[in-house]
């Protein structure tokens, strides 16, 4: 195996399903990424299959029927399906979180209700806490959830850039509540929706009106929510009392920070086997390009990168599965990983000289997709905020 991007200490059972899902990558999903990201397609088989291995319960407790596995093991699971396709690895995040959401904060009858679906991907997960006019600033969300008088919710308003919006079945979903509570975090409140996939009215009052159109990450759907008099019964609040919503969401947030910089790790290093594979072919002046002294710093530069940013997804990991708070590893990882998946794909990208920039070749898919993970889970800038905000904390005077 390569020697970048090991991980000591893992367990014979994290050993066995990290090369299983390795092989299933390099059967299964890079042979065909290529052509399904041209035709914009959803991955139904490898989403099926995908399915069959586990993978979408790979955090839920094994009484609801999932495979019970830690945060770490599901990073490394993300790196290895990332190295493949990140769409594929998109599908799988947004379900996991889910799915976390579902099991850390729900009632125990919503988690009977269900965590044995998600487990079985008979239920696929979404969710939902950005709108059109507010980014990252959580705070200032509009869509309301009012009582009806008959003990349940009317929910008005647009939700905006949801990751597997049409081909979802459960959507976590946040909004403001009238709560008369101080703060304007404190009225937030998580709703779970279950809805019919497909676009259009998928629900009473819900609409999910077509697949937005991006230049990257691609094959998975990424649409708006549009609420308009739906109604829902109060049995739906996550957890059962409203007002907790954003607590439960960061939450999810942080560990899914985490998963965005494993998808990095992920993606840098298929870069890097591209750009390495590349240049002990292609030869210039009588040599082969990888021997020049500038393409050979830039390899060693691309794999320093990749291998740094992956023991901070190790750390961050590992610090949530003790129990630990790791909102700064957490953003330390993504925003160091993003950053570096960006500089790796693009180094990659100059390597293959004009070929990088021509349709067919693999690394200008890439470097189409990379700029996404700048802005996933919370742009970089976003990202400092929280660690510098997290290190005064730890430093203060």
């Amino acid at each position: 195996m390569a020697r970048l991007c090991e991980t000591d200490g893992l367990t014979d059972v994290q050993r066995e399903m990290l090369a299983t899902v390795r092989a299933f990558v390099d059967s299964d999903i890079l042979p065909v990424a290529g052509e399904l990201e041209a035709r914009d397609e959803y991955p139904v088989a490898i989403v099926e299959k995908m399915k069959e291995l586990g993978i979408f319960g790979i955090m839920i407790p094994e009484e609801y029927g999932g495979l019970g596995e830690s945060l770490l093991t599901y990073a490394l699971v993300v790196e290895e399906l990332s190295r493949g396709w990140m769409s594929v690895s998109g599908v799988i995040n947004t379900h996991f979180i889910v799915a976390y959401l579902v099991a850390q904060h729900g009632t125990e009858e919503q988690q009977q209700h269900y965590l044995p679906r998600l487990a079985r991907g008979e239920l696929t997960g979404a969710f939902s806490m950005s709108e059109p006019a507010l980014g990252s600033d959580v705070s200032a969300i509009t869509t309301t959830a009012v009582p009806d008088g008959d003990g349940g919710y009317r929910i008005d308003g647009a939700k905006m850039w949801l990751t597997n919006g049409a081909t979802s079945s459960l959507v976590a979903v946040l909004v403001r509540t009238p709560l008369g509570a101080d703060g304007p975090h404190r009225n937030l409140t998580t709703f779970l929706i279950e809805k019919t996939p497909g676009f259009g009215e998928v629900a009473p009052g819900l609409t999910i009106p077509g697949k937005i159109d991006k230049m990257g990450y691609k094959g998975i759907d990424t649409t708006e929510l549009l609420f308009d008099g739906f109604g829902i019964g109060a049995g739906q609040i996550l957890g059962g009392e409203p007002g907790r919503g954003f607590y439960q969401m960061m939450d999810g947030v942080e560990v899914g920070r985490v998963n965005v910089a494993a998808r990095a790790v992920g993606m840098a290093h298929r870069a890097f086997e591209l750009g390495v594979d590349y240049a002990q072919q292609r030869e210039t002046f009588g040599k082969p390009i990888a021997q020049h002294q500038a393409v050979l710093f830039r390899l060693a530069e691309m794999g320093t990168k990749i291998e740094a940013a992956h023991q901070l997804v190790l750390r961050a990991a590992r610090l949530k599965d003790s129990g630990r708070r790791n909102d700064l590893e957490a953003g330390m990882a993504k925003y160091l990983a993003s950053e570096y998946c960006h500089q790796v794909v693009e180094d990659s990208f100059r390597i293959h000289g004009g070929y990088g920039f021509a349709k067919g070749f693999e690394i200008e898919r890439l470097y189409r997709e990379a700029p996404m993970l700048l802005i996933g889970e919370g742009t970089a800038d976003i990202q400092r905020m929280i660690i510098g905000r997290r290190l005064l904390d730890e430093y203060g005077r």
